[in-house]
């Protein structure tokens, strides 16, 4: 089968469904690629580099769609073009099924096969499809970037010697794919990041990143707030005051707000509202990633960027990933690639709908002359979201104090407790055992004390790393044994023989180990 990626005519669109990167691996599925010509000049890929990939380039749209099986897009397909497939033709691009009625309608009476990328279920098995995903990661790194540039200060804390620059204060407004990518950049370029989510399970994985997790002492964040695929569920308006509560007293802090909080289907809820922006201090800057759907900041104007009176930057663009066209359609491609792989089982360019499949059911939104969206739920259910821990509760500086002396205090006496017990077995020991022994016995103590303090003390995460060190600690081992196997005693040759035979399996397995660690961060 031939497959063809169209020019996209969306003003400002510079994603391309096919790249020749991908299309190399579309090859290997045993399909013929496509593509119009110019489709990814804003991309930066050329004719001349898809010809050089084995890509067939066509003149024109009308070209493509009738010389190929399988049209793929990034941007929904018009009318027109709908109008222009024939019936048993395929489309790939997104979709908006719940928004374009008219469009799905359209497919269905042409009889084309439409596929939804925004349809792709929220599975594991579909991460690598998930084309929502890899485009919400660019638009959150790239919000960053614009919001840096249009701070007029560092985003990291410098003290030098005209003077000490404090570092930036940002606020993260839902933690999702793009609010995770955009906590990632703006603490690797050394901001304070702060970041709000109505989902508490996620605390922990904002604050692994280095961000401060923004709680909100309401109950409806520890049960309701939860969410059926990987979207966050609108909240009550109990909810939603105590939120907006919070974030007045965050706008003064904040110089620089990042708002990602989107439901697919609905219009973006306002989070940011005109009194928090007028509260905030001039030069500050707001990035709106919900812009296309309103805008969860109030003044938002989409597709501008709009300063207020009081000199707070508003940010609206609604095409973050076209701003890195290069990285999007890459991944936009690689999400292509592996959709067509899940629909090429034998691999022979053959196009399998497998309507028992979850992922091609779910994101299958027109099939066979009928309209096959909403799909039913997949059968693989996705994994419940863990019970969040409780939030340990703040004591006052009284109240810590008197917890730290408690614990010295017990610490203390476990460890009076230890020593008055080994004094006394160390004297019963001095009394009855000859001096030899003592001598010997006192070295056998100290060796598993400092054996017990370097080695079993640490956490098994970490063994791998001290590898070294437990060689070193077998080589000495392995010197003992030596110095005894010349004694007289068979059971001391014996003995001997045995340590230096353990100890020599696990000086080899531990270079053994350290080498194949140390492959893994080895660049192929």
């Amino acid at each position: 089968m031939k497959i063809g990626a169209l020019k996209e005519t969306f003003d400002g669109e510079a994603r391309v469904a096919i790249t020749p990167s991908s299309a190399a691996h579309l090859k290997k599925l045993g399909y013929d690629p496509y593509v119009e010509s110019g489709a990814g000049a804003r991309a930066g890929f050329s004719d001349a580099a898809y010809q050089a990939a084995g890509v067939t380039v066509v003149p024109g749209a009308a070209d493509l769609i009738r010389d190929t099986d399988i049209v793929v897009k990034v941007r929904p397909p018009s009318e027109a073009e709908i109008a222009q497939m024939r019936r048993g033709q395929t489309v790939i691009s997104y979709f908006y099924p719940s928004q374009n009625s008219e469009l799905l309608e359209a497919a269905r009476e042409q009889g084309v096969t439409a596929i939804a990328m925004d349809m792709v279920p929220r599975i594991s098995r579909a991460q690598k499809m998930d084309a929502l995903s890899s485009m919400a990661n660019i638009a959150g790194y790239r919000a960053v970037i614009e919001a840096a540039n249009n701070f007029g200060r560092f985003f990291t804390g410098q003290v030098t010697a005209a003077g000490k620059v404090p570092p930036a204060k940002v606020l993260i407004v839902g933690a999702g794919v793009a609010g995770l990518a955009a906590i990632g950049a703006a603490t690797s370029l050394g901001a304070q990041v702060y970041a709000f989510d109505v989902r508490p399970e996620v605390a922990e994985q904002i604050e692994s990143m280095g961000a401060e997790f923004v709680y909100l002492d309401f109950a409806e964040a520890q049960t309701d707030g939860a969410t059926t695929g990987g979207y966050a569920a609108p909240s009550s308006p109990e909810f939603r005051e105590a939120q907006l509560k919070k974030f007045r007293e965050l706008a003064p802090e904040m110089d620089i707000v990042i708002t990602t909080a989107l439901i697919p289907g609905r219009d973006a809820p306002i989070l940011w509202t005109a009194d928090m922006v007028e509260s905030m201090k001039t030069g500050s800057v707001i990035v709106d990633l919900a812009a296309e759907r309103g805008g969860n900041c109030e003044l938002t104007v989409p597709d501008e960027r709009f300063v207020t009176d009081n000199g707070v930057v508003i940010i609206g663009y609604t095409d973050f990933p076209s701003r890195m066209g290069a990285q999007a359609s890459e991944l936009y491609g690689n999400n292509i690639r592996h959709m067509m792989t899940d629909l090429t089982p034998g691999k022979d360019g053959q196009v399998v709908q497998n309507m028992e499949d979850d992922v091609i059911r779910g994101s299958t939104v027109t099939f066979d002359g009928d309209v096959t969206w909403p799909p039913p739920p997949p059968k693989v259910a996705a994994i419940a979201a863990q019970k969040p821990k409780e939030k340990a509760k703040e004591l006052t500086p009284e109240e810590r104090r008197a917890k730290e002396v408690a614990e010295f205090k017990a610490q203390t006496r476990s460890q009076v407790t230890l020593l008055a017990v080994g004094a006394i077995l160390m004297l019963l020991v001095g009394i009855y055992a000859p001096a030899s022994f003592l001598s010997h016995f006192i070295v056998f103590v100290l060796s598993c004390f400092i054996g017990f303090q370097v080695i079993w003390n640490v956490s098994h995460s970490l063994h791998t790393p001290l590898m070294a060190i437990t060689n070193a600690i077998s080589s000495i081992i392995i010197v003992g044994a030596l110095l005894q196997i010349g004694s007289g005693s068979w059971l001391i040759v014996v003995l001997a023989a045995a340590s230096v035979l353990m100890a020599g399996v696990n000086i080899f397995g531990g270079f053994l180990v350290t080498r194949r660690m140390l492959a893994m961060f080895q660049k192929s």
